[in-house]
């Protein structure tokens, strides 16, 4: 989980350290049969689901390079924050492919800070492969900037909630333009935002019901351990706007923090209740799922293959349509 929007480099390195503190050591190694025969399964299922036979789409990843002369790090960061040291294309598809998952929504990486070079160029070396969410000022000619990174392949612009009192966080003029100007030019606002938040971001769908709106990773619930009722409630609760979707994202963060992570499945189950299949969204949030003994497999076989009252339409679209919906039309 990371990055930006109206927020400052210092809040944004707050928000780096944040999911980074709750991963636990941990490992399960799969069989290769049994790696062989769940993407036999992952590949039938994508065919079967879409008539394609392009595999699933993973919705929310970050990516970077050690290359830090021709891809400056942000004023906020060194190398020593760099952990691992890199996650490139080439690093994150020897995951991501076996598991049967070809297209991937990258995130802007915080160490990058609003320079979206990297991703952009990722993006550009292999066309039809990615779809970018983008950091960006929003003080800063927000159109234009908005316009021509839409001209790039970018979707989406990530806003990060960091420490600002929730009352403040979206009540501006400069972020009220930004919400405005995506609803024009059919790009979504992608929040990361902790659940106390959920209210203020409740209150821009409703002044901005056309605006695209995304929100990463169940808004944190369940970081401390604790899946509260009440912050699912809201969470579910901004579901009657229409163009609200969600990811179901970063097992390895939430709850018991745990393979097989089935612990998220009443959380997931609530939210498919308000939201329904096609407006949420599969996301490893790696390479984050991939540390600390979490496997990339784990993340996609809840979704897959372990949550009994999701039908295959309901997989086929949380795998990969409501994704293709969003960031690739």
């Amino acid at each position: 989980m990371r990055n930006n929007g109206s927020t400052t480099s210092a809040s944004m390195a707050v928000d780096d350290k944040v999911f980074s503190a709750v991963r636990l050591s941990r490992r399960h190694l799969l069989g290769a049969a049994a790696a062989t025969t769940a993407l036999a399964a992952t590949n039938r299922l994508a065919i079967a689901a879409d008539g394609k036979s392009d595999g699933y789409i993973d919705a929310h990843v970050h990516v970077w390079t050690p290359d830090t002369n021709k891809y400056p790090l942000d004023k906020a960061y060194d190398k020593s924050s760099m952990q691992p040291a890199s996650f490139t294309p080439e690093q994150l598809m020897a995951h991501a492919k076996p598991a049967g998952v070809n297209r991937i929504v990258l995130i802007q990486m915080s160490f990058y800070g609003v320079d979206n070079s990297y991703m952009l160029d990722v993006m550009a070396a292999h066309p039809g492969r990615f779809s970018g969410v983008a950091v960006i000022d929003p003080a800063d000619k927000p159109r234009q900037t908005m316009r021509q990174l839409k001209s790039q392949g970018v979707r989406g612009f990530r806003i990060v909630a960091g420490k600002q009192p929730a009352d403040q966080w979206l009540d501006n003029p400069t972020m009220h333009k930004m919400w405005s100007i995506a609803a024009d030019e059919g790009l979504a606002i992608c929040p990361l935002m902790n659940p106390e938040y959920l209210p203020a971001v409740d209150a821009m769908c409703a002044k901005y019901p056309k605006t695209r709106v995304v929100v990463d990773h169940f808004a944190r619930i369940g970081v401390d351990g604790k899946i509260q009722d009440a912050q699912v409630e809201a969470l579910c609760r901004l579901a009657r706007h229409e163009n609200a979707y969600l990811k179901a994202s970063a097992f390895y963060a939430l709850g018991k923090k745990q393979a097989p992570y089935t612990d998220l499945g009443p959380m997931i189950h609530r939210c498919m209740d308000a939201y329904g299949s096609q407006r949420m969204m599969w996301a490893s949030d790696c390479p984050y799922q991939v540390e600390e003994g979490h496997t990339y497999q784990e993340s996609i076989d809840l979704i897959r293959e372990k949550l009994d009252f999701l039908s295959d339409q309901d997989r086929a679209w949380m795998l990969g349509k409501t994704a293709e919906k969003v960031f690739w039309s």
